[in-house]
């Protein structure tokens, strides 16, 4: 089968589309024929190896994953050993490593059923960022209706999630994003938009009950300035931050947890992880029309490098599609 494989660290020029042998499903495993993956921030941190402290469990000298993608859906090619939640010619979604391929395998307990309005490319999108927004928004925010919810990067691929579910919380939600998305964010539902490039909501002299940082470019002072003395800081920042090549927006997290102690407010370091029970979750929020997955851009498999190209250099509003 054809797939966009890694072997080294370095710029998009490190993938390869390469032939590679089909996997095969083990007990408790399907096989999916890929219709459409999604691009993440993930995908280049990986395909970079950035930031240098990840490479523990990434690999020192190359990633041990060689093909790359995480989000997808498509077709269930195939059923494993005691498999039963999904039979042959099931449409699916989900995430595992390696989807940036025609086929995937992955176990039955990390899938779902892809909801029916939505093509193979809007499922795509929805696994990774949809799974992130929603453990940001309900688990560690633990919005509820009324509450003030602020969300930094409202225009990326977890950011456009972020302020759907939390509107379909009942919280009056801010987004932040740049002047291009100030019109999309809006159109998503957020009650006001900030242009950080006009405004910088740190000094705006508002208070919020939880704030959701997906992009990491502020300071723990900054985010706790605009929190409610009990409030919720979400940390979930997918850029260099602070901490440079080597640790990322990890700094940003090693500082919060070691000051975390000392404050009234809560602060959340997220990790998200993927389960069929969150997709589930997330399908009934498309299907009732309170979330809709946004699409910037579609490229085929074999512009995959480009595609992440695309996202790592152009600040890709949502999300970028590959058909497959």
């Amino acid at each position: 089968m054809k797939a966009i494989v890694q072997h080294r660290y370095g710029s998009p020029d490190v993938l390869e589309l390469k032939d590679v042998p089909q996997p095969v499903p083990g007990p408790g495993e399907l096989l999916v024929r890929v219709r459409a993956a999604a691009v993440n921030a993930y995908d280049w941190h990986f395909m970079r190896g950035d930031p240098y402290l990840a490479r523990l469990s990434m690999g020192l000298r190359g990633p041990k994953e060689r093909v790359r993608g995480r989000d997808f859906a498509g077709v269930v090619e195939a059923v494993g050993d005691g498999a039963v939640r999904f039979a042959v010619g099931d449409e699916v979604y989900g995430e595992v490593d390696g989807t940036f391929a025609e086929y995937v395998r992955v176990s039955e307990l990390a899938v779902g059923v892809k909801p029916a309005g939505l093509t193979f490319e809007q499922a795509a999108a929805v696994p990774l960022a949809g799974n992130t927004a929603l453990i940001g928004v309900r688990d560690l925010g633990r919005v509820t209706a009324g509450q003030r919810v602020l969300v930094n990067g409202a225009s990326g691929g977890v950011g456009t999630f972020a302020v759907q579910i939390a509107k379909a919380h009942g919280a009056e939600v801010t987004g932040v994003c740049s002047t291009r998305n100030v019109d999309l964010v809006r159109e998503l539902g957020a009650d006001h938009v900030v242009d950080y490039r006009s405004e910088d909501f740190a000094r705006s002299g508002k208070r919020y009950d939880v704030v959701l940082d997906f992009v990491a470019n502020r300071s723990l002072a900054d985010h706790r300035r605009v929190l409610t003395p009990g409030g919720t800081l979400v940390l979930a920042g997918g850029g260099v931050s602070e901490g440079g090549s080597f640790l990322g927006p990890i700094a940003l997290l090693l500082k919060a947890l070691v000051v975390r102690p000392f404050m009234s407010q809560r602060v959340c370091p997220l990790t998200a992880v993927n389960s069929a029970e969150n997709l589930a979750v997330l399908g009934e929020l498309v299907e009732s029309g309170q979330v809709t997955p946004v699409i910037d851009r579609g490229f085929t498999l074999e512009e995959a490098a480009e595609a992440i190209r695309y996202v790592e250099v152009e600040h890709a509003r949502a999300k970028v599609v590959i058909t497959v």
